[in-house]
This record gives structure tokens, C-alpha cells and sequence, in this order.
């Protein structure tokens, strides 16, 4: 008789597929191994230092995951750095990047920006917030217009409008029947686009401090110099030209956008495989909704001038409006001190999913840089750009390795000392040059499907980093495209 608790059999083509894998995972391990085996140690990879990060990016967008093709993709840099020592480099790289301040910074940033939403939530602020938006909202385009304008509004640091949006204006979309993508859209377009804009935000301290150390700005006038290239940061423009049109529906779905909206409007907001992401907890308590506004109008408003305060530091600005948020919901009695905590904790938790995906971007960084990617792109094709056409291609180039790589404040640490030389010699206005490397970054930081940007704002609008950032391309290829043919015009 036939046993009715055996374990069923694998079908043929799940065995076909597996094996498939595995046979396309040997030949890469097998690649990889002959490379670094062959590869005299103290010379260049040259171009072979790009391979990890393609096989980062294929098995992405083939498997529509994120966190692990970063990790596939790093140990495969390791392989070919030294294939006898790849675990305990492994070691050595998890170490390295978990002991960087900026990653430390990162992880309590995001932690406590979860732990705060989650308070928000849990105390009933955001909903009663939603709830007031919903009572005055009255189509999808005026939906899509208010997530737009708060973008802007909340523009001192892209972390903070990332999530802080996303999470207050779910419900509102979801009635709207517009989808968690568009959404993510809509938040991460007005996130590093409108930072790059704005002199007040963490970007411009940070561009402005490297224009001091590279001796583009005397002490003290980094911010200046930075100022004069604002009207040439034409990607912040472009985008914000592109989805204020999509805001408004003059811009229509395109590619993969269409079909999550096709979703949306047969009553699917939000995409599947998204459960273990989703940021929404259960309110424990509802208040007016004049108070529930208050309530959430004022943690925000803390956030942001305690953060202007601490010189545009996000973490001490987040601890002081955590602060703040437990004594404003302690005097009120909307929730015991026992259950604040528990729900920041479950935020904390919540966050630890895009969090792997961010630290899995920096161990991909780290690789790269052993293997010298990004001084070799640079090295390779800057010095040979003519003049007519070099603020163009230093913004598609620097685009390409920030959506390869991720890394926004390290390559252009990198980059700066050995663009402004060159700009200055075939006399390209600085602030046009200057103009480009921040469009290139923002260009970069929106595409990319691993950026801090792109992770944060698909985590708080309730859909995963690759569906965000497939849905996202054609409008950011618009945005490029646009910001390439300005470049070329004025140089």
C-alpha cells in the first residue's frame, strides 16, 4: 500500500531548475577561482574588478531578491581577491564594515527612526494623521500631490523623508487604490533629489565639507561654493519635473510601474511577498483627531529642528523626538512606558531586514575597493573626456558606479581629487562640474536598488527594494537622460 505520509517527490522541472542553479553557481565559484588564482597580487584587476557586481546585479533582477545577491556577490570578490582565504575574509569584511562609524550611524538611525514610527502607530498618531487626510482628500491625484509636497517639505535628510512619509500616507494610497511602488515612487523621488536642492540638508554639510578638503572652497565656505551649483544639480530638477507630471497624471505608467498599478485597481495595493516587511502595527489607542494630528505634527517638527540643531545630525535629532514623543504620550495617558518600549522594539526588529540589505551593500563596497573598481573606472576614463562632452560623462559614469556600487560618500571622496583637476585644466566652470557629481549621485542613489534611499523608502511603503526599484527605472531613465542632454548643452 502506498505510504500516505511519504514526502512527496520534487517535480521535474523544480529538480531541472535546482540543478540549473547549481550547475550555473559551480561554473561562476569555478570562474572566479581561475581568476584569482591567475591574478599577480599587486596588479590591477583592471575591468575584471566589475565581474561581482554584475553577478550581483543578474541574480537580482533574475530572483527579484536583494540581500542575497550582495552577499553572493561579495564573497565572489573575495574569491577572486585570494580563493584560499575567502572565509576568513568573509570575517575580515563583515568585521571591517560592522565597526565603520557610518555604518554604526546607519543602524541606530534606521533602528530608532523604526522605533519611532512604531511609537507614532501604536499610539494611534499616524492613523488619526491619515484619518484627517482621508476626510479632506478627494481623488488620487490630489493623494499623489500631498505625498509630493510633504517630500519637499521634509527635506533636511532622505532617511527621514523616506519613512516618515511612506508610513503616514499608506492608508491614503491604499484607498486611492495606488500602488505600494508608486508610492515608494513618489516618496524616494523627493528624498535624494530635493536633499541634493537644499543647502539645509545632511547632503549639502557633507558635498560642502569635501569642496573644503579638496581645496575647492577656502574654511568655512564650502557651503557657498555649494550654493552657486544648485541651478546645475539638473537631475534634482528633472525628477522633481518628472513626478510632479506623474503626481498630476500627465505622465503615464510605464513598464512594470503599469502592471502594479493594473494591481492596485483590482484591489491590490500592496504587492505579494511582503508580510515579513510590513511597518504597520496595531494602534492601542485612538484620540481626537484634532489631537492625533498634534500628536503627530510635533514629534516630526522636534525631529527636524533637533537635527538642524545638532548640525543636521538625524540620530541626535531622532533621540530628542523620541524623547519628546514618550513624554508627550505619557502626559496624555495614550500608552504605558512598558508598552512605548515594547513597540519600539518591534520597530527596531521591523528595520532589520532593509538594514541587512544596506550592510550587505557596504561589504559589496568594501570588496570593490580591494579590488579597485572604482579608482580604475575612474582612472581609465576621466583623463581621456574631451572638454565639450566631460560634465556629460562624468555624470553618466558616476551614475553607473553609484548603481553598481552604492557607494555615494566614499566614491566621490575618491572621485573629487581627481575630477577637479581635470575640470580646472580644460576650464569647466566649477559649479558645473560640481553640478554634475551631485546629480550623478542623486542619479545613482535613486536607480540604485540596494541604496540606503531606495531600501528605506520601498521598507516604508510596504514593498520590497527590487519591486521598487524595477518600478522606478523608466522614470528615472527619464530623469537621466534629461540631465545628460542639459550637460551637454551648457558645456
Amino acid at each position: 500500500m502506498p505510504n500516505d505520509n511519504a514526502m512527496p517527490l520534487p517535480s521535474s522541472n523544480k529538480l531541472s531548475k535546482k540543478i540549473g542553479y547549481l550547475l550555473g553557481f559551480a561554473t561562476l565559484v569555478i570562474l572566479f577561482i581561475y581568476i584569482g588564482q591567475n591574478h599577480v597580487q599587486g596588479e590591477s584587476f583592471g575591468w575584471l574588478s566589475i565581474l561581482p557586481t554584475c553577478v550581483v546585479l543578474g541574480i537580482a533582477f533574475t530572483t527579484h531578491r536583494s540581500a542575497e545577491p550582495l552577499v553572493i556577490g561579495t564573497v565572489a570578490g573575495l574569491i577572486m581577491l585570494n580563493p584560499g582565504e575567502t572565509v576568513p575574509g568573509i570575517v575580515k569584511v563583515t568585521q571591517a564594515v560592522l565597526v565603520d562609524p557610518t555604518i554604526a550611524w546607519i543602524i541606530l538611525v534606521c533602528g530608532l527612526m523604526g522605533g519611532l514610527i512604531a511609537l507614532l502607530e501604536t499610539g494611534g498618531s499616524i492613523f488619526n494623521f491619515s484619518r484627517v487626510l482621508l476626510n479632506k482628500v478627494k481623488s488620487k491625484e490630489q493623494t499623489m500631490l500631498i505625498t509630493f509636497c510633504l517630500g519637499i517639505l521634509i527635506f533636511i535628510d532622505d532617511y527621514l523623508n523616506a519613512l516618515a512619509i511612506s508610513t503616514s500616507m499608506k492608508l491614503l494610497t491604499d484607498k486611492y487604490k495606488i500602488s505600494r511602488e508608486k508610492l515608494a515612487y513618489l516618496v524616494d523621488s523627493t528624498a535624494a533629489p530635493v536633499c541634493i536642492l537644499v543647502p539645509f540638508s545632511t547632503w549639502a554639510v557633507f558635498f560642502g565639507s569635501l569642496l573644503e578638503s579638496n581645496g575647492i572652497a577656502e574654511s568655512g565656505q564650502g557651503l557657498a561654493i555649494y550654493i552657486d551649483a544648485i541651478p546645475y544639480m539638473a537631475y534634482g530638477w528633472a525628477t522633481l519635473a518628472v513626478v510632479f507630471l506623474v503626481a498630476i497624471r500627465k505622465l503615464p505608467d510605464l513598464g512594470p510601474m503599469k502592471a502594479a498599478e493594473l494591481r492596485a485597481q483590482a484591489g491590490q495595493p500592496k504587492p505579494d511577498g511582503v508580510d515579513e516587511i510590513d511597518l504597520e502595527l496595531v494602534q492601542d489607542k485612538q484620540t481626537s483627531d484634532l489631537m492625533g494630528v498634534i500628536n503627530f505634527l510635533l514629534p516630526m517638527i522636534v525631529l527636524v529642528i533637533a537635527s538642524w540643531l545638532y548640525g543636521i545630525d538625524l540620530l541626535a535629532g531622532v533621540i530628542v523626538a523620541i524623547t519628546f514623543t514618550i513624554a508627550l504620550y505619557w502626559l496624555q495617558n495614550i500608552l504605558s512606558i512598558t508598552k512605548m518600549f515594547d513597540s519600539m522594539f518591534k520597530g527596531f526588529k521591523v528595520m532589520l531586514v532593509p538594514l541587512a540589505t544596506v550592510i550587505g551593500g557596504f561589504m559589496l563596497k568594501n570588496v570593490n575597493d580591494q579590488l579597485g573598481l572604482t579608482q580604475h573606472v575612474i582612472d581609465t576614463i576621466v583623463p581621456h573626456i574631451s572638454p565639450a562632452i566631460f560634465p556629460a560623462v562624468i555624470f553618466l559614469v558616476l551614475t553607473a558606479m553609484v548603481f553598481a556600487t552604492a557607494s555615494i560618500w566614499g566614491l566621490f571622496a575618491v572621485a573629487m581629487p581627481i575630477v577637479f583637476p581635470v575640470a580646472i585644466a580644460i576650464g569647466t566652470p566649477m559649479p558645473i562640474i560640481i553640478g554634475a557629481l551631485l546629480s550623478a549621485a542623486a542619479a545613482g542613489s535613486h536607480s540604485c536598488f540596494f541604496s540606503d534611499s531606495t531600501v528605506l523608502s520601498a521598507q516604508g511603503s510596504g514593498c520590497t527594494p527590487i519591486q521598487h526599484a524595477r518600478t522606478q527605472l523608466p522614470y528615472t531613465l527619464i530623469g537621466i537622460a534629461i540631465t545628460a542632454i542639459f550637460f551637454l548643452i551648457i558645456a
